[in-house]
């Protein structure tokens, strides 16, 4: 079937689309509900793979995977195995004592990665937090710096928190919320120099930096794939400082970039890194991992009521077990760039609209063209008329994260989709 025949003739009408069913209240769901979000006008209630059904039973792609969370995508038989046995088990004990699937989770966790010690929470704002209240306490107790500074980068995607959002540098995220955190600089991303004047401006007197925090790869701030050049240059100036180098995983981590660990990409190793979100596939579940020097919390400095309980932990360690018996990584390599070629492909039909297409693995954006009033909230919506689930980074940031497992099928329809879509908006 021809684009032209889509666009007239979409998988659902372009003019209902999504429409709820009577069944849900959205009016009564909007005055229950806090209003943190602007969602689209979609109730999903079932999953089954990469497929996702709304209430009126209506089939969608699902490229959003929970923003990059959904490893496994739903329903895999591995997790409801998990989740049956352990809820049926032991599902919530204390830290105060040992819980054994925690440190099997930690040893493969630390087995997979240039990690040596792993800490769990309940998110990646919660492992952000842990990885921020460990460099300051390094850099008191080891450094003996009296006011530490940690440098981030614009555009950055840390958390909700006061701390992470602080840690954000994207002022549109802490507007309204000061007095904002003490302790934080930002700089360019892949912009080296900034890095250099930004240690050697504020390295005065009893004020210096104790670390330095990125992402791998850029996710809210418009999927962008950090240097390899300018990593490995951060990584020799913490080398020859004793500055941290922190990096949050929390997006790119577990497989989502085609390696275990974004980091992989850029050939150095962290100090520190965090993961959520893909760890326990959809289960909240957050790990704050770090090198065995960097390890100076002590009982009482740090902690969380629910972080690695028996019931998130036995899931994590079955997506990680799952990503390795079944070999995702090399599935994400390969749709990633079946992902990327087809974008690309779709990109020099429409050279006004579309200026790149970029990304690792099966984390990608297509960035729309800055001088058109197109917006990436447009594609989002156009191609849910066309039966796929597509998520904006950014305003003009369309941002593909499937569920691991998809499919070359899956790929190609989800490809035919978004053509029709830009089609349809184009039209």
């Amino acid at each position: 079937m021809s684009v032209e025949t889509l666009v007239e003739n979409p998988q659902i009408p372009a003019e209902s689309a999504p429409v709820l069913s009577e069944a849900f209240d959205a009016a009564n769901f909007d005055q229950s509900v806090m209003s943190t979000y602007a969602r689209f006008s979609l109730a999903l209630e079932r999953g089954e793979g990469c497929r996702v059904w709304d209430t009126q039973g209506r089939e969608y792609l699902d490229f959003v995977a929970g923003i990059a969370t959904c490893t496994l995508g739903h329903a895999h038989p591995a997790m409801v195995e998990t989740v049956t046995r352990q809820i049926q088990t032991l599902h919530h004990v204390s830290n105060l004592y040992y819980v054994p699937v925690q440190g099997q989770l930690a040893k493969w966790l630390i087995d997979h990665s240039c990690a040596e010690r792993a800490f769990f929470c309940n998110s990646g704002a919660e492992a952000n937090e842990g990885a921020i209240k460990l460099a300051r306490k390094y850099a008191h107790t080891v450094l003996n710096i009296e006011f530490p500074v940690i440098l981030t980068a614009h555009a950055s995607f840390h958390g909700r928190t006061l701390a992470t959002i602080t840690a954000t540098g994207q002022p549109k995220y802490q507007k309204n919320f000061g007095p904002l955190m003490p302790g934080f600089e930002y700089v360019e991303y892949n912009d080296i120099e900034a890095i250099r004047n930004a240690i050697a401006e504020i390295d005065e007197g009893d004020r210096r930096v104790c670390a330095i925090m990125l992402e791998a790869l850029q996710g809210e701030g418009g999927v962008r794939p950090g240097n390899k050049e300018y990593f490995q240059q951060i990584r020799q100036i913490c080398d020859e400082t004793g500055i941290l180098l922190i990096l949050d995983e929390v997006q790119v981590g577990m497989g989502r970039t085609g390696k275990y660990w974004g980091y992989e990409n850029l050939g150095i190793e962290p100090d520190i890194f965090t993961s959520a979100k893909g760890l326990g596939g959809g289960i909240p579940i957050g790990a704050t991992l770090c090198k065995a020097k960097c390890d100076v919390f002590q009982p009482g400095d740090h902690a969380s009521t629910f972080g690695g309980n028996p019931f998130a932990c036995a899931v994590a360690l079955t997506v990680c077990q799952t990503l390795e018996k079944e070999n995702i990584l090399q599935n994400v390599q390969a749709r990633g760039e079946q992902l990327r070629q087809g974008l690309r492909a779709i990109a020099s039909k429409y050279p006004d609209k579309i200026a790149e297409v970029r990304g690792w693995g099966l984390i990608n954006g297509m960035e729309l063209k800055a001088d058109i009033a197109l917006t990436s909230a447009d594609i989002v919506k156009a191609a849910m008329a066309f039966g796929v689930l597509l998520v904006p980074a950014g305003p003009k940031v369309v941002r593909f994260v499937p569920p691991l497992i998809v499919s070359a099928e899956e790929v190609e329809r989800a490809l035919q989709a978004v053509e029709v879509a830009i089609a349809s908006v184009s039209a």
